[in-house]
């Protein structure tokens, strides 16, 4: 699973898990606080009423034998609920009081009742009426139907009291489904309100969700970036990456990319290095035991030939030493490098052949080899030291394999120059490792005199100019190509 998805899952998780039980908590706190308000507004009420019905309680008016018709308090009560009513209490309308008031005596007989049903009746045994009768306070929620919570009804009494002495009980009665429409319109408000909160989470989770996962892109793509060629990549010719810039990201993510990018320049060419190593040290175990031999040898007592023989090879290894020295710090400086420099002036193909030919001719007028430059001239942003150079290493590889009393031939074609020698060529299925660091075929006299490093410098100067390095055997010879057009 993607780390984005991995984050986005988790941010979904705590914030459902966070607004369910936040949810749950204040949904399941509506109903209570809401009987908390309807039970504290009733308390209120019933004390109000109680002292207004005192008077005529006690004038005997709201008796059973004079009936409630001369009670001041009666009429009033019954006015009340007469009166048409058109209120809105926020969002809910309310069309009429939903309010009862019974008037009981200190026997628990009801002589008033706003409702006009229980006149007559006996209360004495309702818990209200009997805990106010007892000075106590006294409210009770009942339900008219015993499995129908919205059919509860909630009664509160407060008792009517004349020097300290209690004349009856008034109770105030409200239903419970008077508040349902409260209570369900907070619960829907509530619902929405949650709804919202996950909506807006999830919108909130999914941008630093994105800025996260981009910004730990930033950094992956970047250490995919700096790796350095293996052996493999650096023997199979490609260039070192150009190395990135270190990502821009804030916090802890931008102390890790200084981190990672400190560690790679700790890190950056130790296995290139290694690799160098063990191919070098391959290639110096020959003439340094050559030159080990010989030496031994020399402090012996020998004739003069045996003694300018052996220091004869004492110095041929040295120079193939030095060959060898050379050869690596330009090949290092090279691989070193990602690109090249901006180019003044076209450089000329001709001119850069010509220069490599003169460096080559006593060399090749000491084998009897002939070097001919034939073919029109081509000019590209070239770098001039660098082709000067890959046309050199060709130029002295081919004179390696030339025979004696031979001819080479340079020849110049538009953004291309091939070198043609008439050695024996290459097995074709060697063809593809020319130009690995180390690797050599055989001379046409036996030796394995060369480094195989001369033609590396050609794959890497190619490679820097965007070209090719091209082989083909043309029995006889081999034939070198440098094309600097763009690869297909």
């Amino acid at each position: 699973m993607r780390l984005g998805i991995r984050l986005l899952f988790a941010f979904f998780l705590i914030n459902g898990l966070a607004a369910f039980f936040v949810l749950r908590v204040f949904m399941a706190e509506i109903k209570p606080s809401v009987r908390k308000v309807t039970e504290d507004t009733l308390v209120e009420t019933a004390y109000l009423l109680a002292a207004q019905a005192s008077d005529d309680l006690a004038d005997g008016k709201l008796g059973s034998g004079s009936g409630s018709s001369n009670s001041r308090f009666a009429q009033h009560v019954q006015a009340a609920f007469q009166q048409p009513l058109r209120v809105w209490i926020w969002d809910t309308r309310k069309a009429a009081l939903d309010l009862r008031v019974t008037v009981t005596n200190a026997q628990g007989r009801v002589l008033f009742d706003s409702a006009g049903q229980d006149v007559g009746a006996d209360y004495s045994r309702w818990r209200n009426v009997a805990l106010t009768l007892r000075g106590e306070y006294g409210a009770r929620t009942s339900r008219e139907v015993a499995t129908d919570e919205a059919t509860s009804v909630m009664y509160v009494s407060a008792p009517i009291a004349r020097d300290g002495a209690i004349l009856g009980v008034l109770t105030v009665s409200k239903p419970a489904n008077a508040v349902q429409s409260i209570i369900d319109s907070s619960e829907r408000k509530m619902l929405r309100g949650g709804v919202l909160f996950l909506l807006l989470s999830a919108a909130v989770g999914f941008a630093i969700t994105w800025w996260l996962v981009v910004q730990v892109r930033k950094l992956r793509s970047y250490a995919q970036h700096v790796q350095g060629p293996t052996l493999q990549e650096a023997q199979g010719h490609l260039l070192p990456p150009k190395t990135p810039e270190v990502p821009d990201v804030p916090g802890e993510l931008g102390d890790l990319a200084q981190a990672m990018d400190s560690m790679r320049r700790r890190l950056e060419g130790r296995d290139y290095i290694e690799g160098y190593v063990r191919a070098l040290t391959h290639e110096l175990k020959s003439p340094v035991a050559a030159i080990r031999g010989a030496g031994e040898l020399l402090q012996d007592d020998l004739p003069a030939a045996d003694r300018a023989m052996f220091a004869q090879q004492v110095v041929d290894q040295s120079l193939r030493l030095q060959n060898l020295i050379d050869q690596l710090m330009q090949l290092s400086q090279l691989e070193q490098r990602n690109g090249l420099a901006q180019a003044g002036t076209p450089t000329s193909l001709r001119a850069c052949a010509v220069q490599a030919i003169a460096q080559l001719q006593a060399t090749a007028a000491q084998k009897g080899i002939q070097l001919r430059l034939q073919g029109d001239d081509s000019q590209g942003a070239w770098d001039a030291a660098l082709v000067t150079l890959a046309i050199s290493n060709l130029l002295a590889n081919a004179l390696d394999f030339s025979p004696a009393h031979s001819q080479i031939v340079l020849t110049l074609e538009p953004q291309r120059l091939s070198v043609q020698d008439s050695g024996p060529g290459v097995p074709d299925s060697l063809l593809h490792r020319l130009g690995e660091r180390f690797f050599t075929t055989p001379r046409p006299n036996g030796e394995r005199s060369g480094t195989g490093l001369g033609l590396s410098i050609v794959q890497r100067i190619m490679l820097l100019h965007g070209g090719r390095l091209q082989f083909a055997n043309t029995q006889p010879g081999l034939r070198a190509s440098l094309d600097f057009s763009a690869p297909d």
